[in-house]
């Protein structure tokens, strides 16, 4: 047990070391040149529908930002796929029945849930997590 407190001590000796560094490190004008990357720039968030149920048009920038950072808006146009997803906040009892249809027809879904949710009805995210299903913590 000696053993561990010590190598636990020393990790964190080392680890405040190196925070200390990277503050009294930088002055104010290191920080700005770091950061140059950051723009303030607004970029509406928005979609143009398509014409005969082709994908609708993302926009030049929204589409180099989401390329830029791995993300993804719409599947490939090529390919029929239905992409399910389910926010779970403060649901109305529906969640185990929803997880019984899918499992039914072996589909798999991503719910975004709540810290509320989660606190709540870990027994249905574990279930969730269990069937296959993405969860991800929504931002509301």
């Amino acid at each position: 047990m000696k053993k561990i407190i010590k190598k636990v001590s020393g990790l964190i000796l080392v680890l405040i070391g190196i925070v200390v560094w990277a503050f009294y490190s930088y002055d104010d004008n290191s920080i700005l040149a770091n950061t140059g990357y950051i723009s303030n720039q607004k970029i509406s968030w928005g979609i143009k529908r398509g014409e005969n149920h082709e994908q609708p048009d993302l926009g030049k920038t929204n589409l180099e930002l989401i390329e830029k950072y791995n993300g993804i808006a719409m599947g490939n146009k090529e390919k029929k796929y239905v992409y399910l997803t389910f926010d779970n906040g403060y649901e109305a009892g529906y969640t185990g029945k929803i997880l019984d249809t899918l499992k039914e027809n072996k589909v798999s879904a991503t719910f975004f849930i709540t810290a509320h949710y989660l606190n709540s009805a870990g027994d249905l995210v574990d279930r969730m997590i269990k069937e296959g299903h993405i969860v991800r913590k929504s931002h509301s």
